[in-house]
């Protein structure tokens, strides 16, 4: 059996990553698991959390999961994405995809750009439309200073095991990402000592990659490189 561990974003949810957990359950057989990170969900509750707590409850999942089945893929989140990484260079994973990893953080370009589009919206009185400012009303303000350290410590820390991931990968990002840069994608790319590697740019799509406007062909390019069913084969 295979087993499918998929890890969400820095301050978010399994939400995050909801539209290619609930494609791969619809298309496929496997078992996926989409924990929640401590101090995450729907409520943040971040104030005495650490980054280790993080790594460890994301592995914690993963031995878990290597227990039930047979083969392992693993998906990450933005935060979630380094993660992966890091837990792909300690296990033995049949393959890894990275959506929007945040090995390197803030584009304050498309920060402007995208506080913009929230203006115009509320404006327009769309607000209730917007993505970004759905996702993110609740959390402004309610961060802890403290919390943000440890997302760098995080990712800081697993930097250091890009080099030694070995298994198929691949890389998703979207080029209007306002908060982490989509030329990330090759930055890990770089870093990587995989044999099989791809990277996918999505011209539409900001940092929530899977809830973004190329989610229908995202999720069919993951479904393809998962199960390695090309387009012909592949269903919609």
């Amino acid at each position: 059996m295979i087993g499918c561990l998929m890890i969400h974003g820095y301050t978010g949810s399994p939400y995050e990553v909801g539209p290619l957990a609930d494609y791969l359950r619809e298309h496929t057989d496997w078992f996926v698991d989409v924990p929640t990170l401590p101090g995450h969900g729907s409520e943040l509750h971040l104030e005495n959390v650490s980054h280790k707590s993080w790594l460890t409850a994301a592995e914690n999942s993963l031995k878990e999961l290597k227990e039930k089945t047979d083969k392992i893929y693993l998906i990450g989140f933005s935060m979630g994405g380094m993660i992966a990484a890091y837990l792909a260079s300690k296990h033995n994973i049949d393959k890894l995809v990275l959506l929007a990893p945040s090995g390197k953080y803030l584009s304050f370009r498309q920060i402007a750009r995208d506080f913009k589009g929230v203006i115009a919206d509320g404006f327009k009185g769309k607000l209730k439309e917007n993505n970004l400012y759905l996702h993110y009303k609740q959390k402004w303000g309610t961060v802890p200073f403290k919390a943000n350290i440890e997302f760098l410590k995080l990712v800081r820390f697993t930097r250091r095991y890009l080099n030694k991931v070995k298994s198929p990968v691949m890389i998703a990002h979207g080029q209007q990402d306002m908060v982490v840069p989509y030329k990330t994608g090759y930055y890990l790319d770089k870093e990587m000592t995989s044999e099989q590697k791809e990277v996918v740019f999505f011209e539409r799509s900001g940092h929530l990659i899977c809830l973004g406007d190329d989610n229908v062909t995202l999720n069919r390019l993951i479904y393809e490189f998962l199960t390695e069913e090309k387009e012909g084969n592949a269903v919609t």
